[in-house]
């Protein structure tokens, strides 16, 4: 390892590892930065300050190629597993490309990319239009529901379950309508599954998970899931918060659907629960102004018209 310091954990990753109770992973990650730098003959250099999911460092190759070393925070579900799943399948197409991998310890070493879309401060609907490419790629796979990833359907429930419980927990920072609206959207999403339709679908595709890749981008962290395609264009609709308060939010789905003929419903209810779900869970680590603002355009849109 370079030096003999491990990395510094970024304070947004320091603090979701002690809100899902991974302290013990908090003080064995120096430990387990050397033990993977000495099997898989890594330098390992600094850490990432924007990763939120866990130490992501740069690293060298036993042959000074640059790559990418990852440990992600344990969870109560099998994250690690359903990111490696995820890679695997997409195999370098639309998603970075996995290198090693060790689920049990949650690890991952992957190419190394370039800047991330939010750096190049593209306008919106360029932005749009790159990430639908991206994610596209993703949906060409259709594997069996015996490959191990959760359906659209488990995400749903998971996520009224995470939506009521933290809105409990954080003190109701935003309203019960907002809160209702984003429970019945879930139940619909949950009703919709059609196996018939699922494909690999990434699962959180912004323009912080997209990164520079030859003349391209490529997406970084997948969830891994087993759903109907609409589920990533939902979470673009919960990104860009402020920019929904001003105009007709629907013209953003209506968009996205009609660049990827699909549903603009679903797009529309996905957004709906992914706006609400990510702006507590923002709040509950401390990752603001943006997540009072997703909590605001969850508020605007559940008070409107648009949600008839």
């Amino acid at each position: 390892m370079d030096g003999s310091a491990s990395p510094v954990v970024p304070v947004v990753v320091r603090n979701k590892a002690l809100a899902v109770g991974a302290s013990g992973w908090l003080a064995g990650l120096p430990r387990l930065v050397e033990s993977f730098a000495r099997e898989w003959s890594l330098t390992v250099g600094a850490a990432f300050d924007d990763a939120t999911e866990g130490l992501v460092a740069r690293v060298a190759l036993a042959d000074g190629t640059p790559a990418v070393l990852k440990l992600l925070i344990p969870r109560s579900f099998d994250a690690a597993r359903q990111e490696i799943t995820a890679l695997r399948l997409a195999d370098g197409e639309g998603c970075v490309r996995l290198l090693r991998s060790d689920a049990e310890r949650g690890a991952m070493l992957l190419e190394r990319l370039g800047r991330s879309m939010h750096e190049l401060g593209l306008p919106i609907r360029e932005r749009h239009e790159l990430l639908c490419a991206c994610a596209s790629k993703l949906w060409r796979h259709r594997p069996g529901s015996d490959c191990g990833l959760p359906t659209g359907a488990d995400k749903g429930r998971w996520l009224a379950s995470f939506i009521t419980r933290t809105w409990d927990d954080l003190g109701r920072p935003c309203s019960p309508r907002a809160v209702s609206y984003a429970l019945q959207c879930a139940a619909r999403r949950v009703a919709a599954h059609d196996d018939s339709r699922a494909v690999l679908v990434h699962g959180d595709v912004h323009e912080w998970n997209a990164l520079q890749a030859g003349d391209g981008f490529k997406l970084v962290d997948p969830d891994g899931l087993l759903a109907e395609p609409e589920y990533d264009l939902g979470v673009m609709m919960r990104e860009d918060p402020v920019d929904l308060l001003d105009g007709d939010p629907w013209a953003r789905a209506r968009w996205l659907a009609a660049r990827c003929g699909l549903d603009a419903t679903a797009i529309w209810e996905w957004g709906v629960v992914e706006r609400v779900s990510t702006g507590l869970l923002l709040t509950s680590i401390g990752l603001q102004p943006v997540g009072g603002q997703m909590l605001a355009a969850a508020e605007h849109v559940a008070l409107s018209p648009w949600n008839v």
